[in-house]
């Protein structure tokens, strides 16, 4: 199942289990987890793109090495929210990962990357910092939003 809604995903999913967040670029891949019960994301790592069957082989051993039960993808949609060629790109992504056999939800990113980067400039990171930790941050920031909008629908 890959789609934006949020029971569907939900319902696919155990009481539980760790979640995957991918803030997908054209150059790199930011990837954040959470914690089994949905409480906290946390940036993990961010990986540099290169061949897709590169890029897929490293996520399915990062999932089954974390136990993760499903994806959160951030969807890079225009300010009305409409589709882009970049929201196009990101959804041909999440289909070519449907072999992961993981419930995909594709989550609304139009404001993580511009959320982190104030938050980087606020802590004083310098420009080579930023750039360093802008993408696993803004997965994190894709991820949390979806387990507190989860977490709401599980009370």
């Amino acid at each position: 199942m890959i789609g934006s809604d949020l029971a569907a995903f939900a319902a696919l999913l155990p009481m539980r289990g760790r979640l995957a967040g991918l803030d997908v670029g054209t150059k790199t891949i930011g990837i954040a987890l959470c914690d089994a019960m949905w409480t906290i994301a946390s940036p993990a790592e961010t990986i540099r793109r290169t061949k897709f069957s590169v890029d897929r082989a490293i996520l399915r051993d990062l999932a089954a090495k974390q136990q993760v039960k499903g994806l959160v993808i951030g969807l890079p949609l225009n300010l009305d929210g409409s589709d882009s060629p970049r929201t196009q790109s990101v959804r041909a992504f999440a289909r070519n990962l449907v072999d992961m056999a993981l419930p995909t939800l594709l989550w609304d990113e139009r404001w993580s990357t511009a959320a982190v980067t104030r938050t980087l400039i606020a802590a004083d990171a310098s420009r080579a910092r930023r750039a360093e930790l802008v993408d696993k941050m803004a997965a994190a920031y894709i991820l949390q939003g979806a387990i507190d909008a989860l977490a709401s629908a599980h009370s």
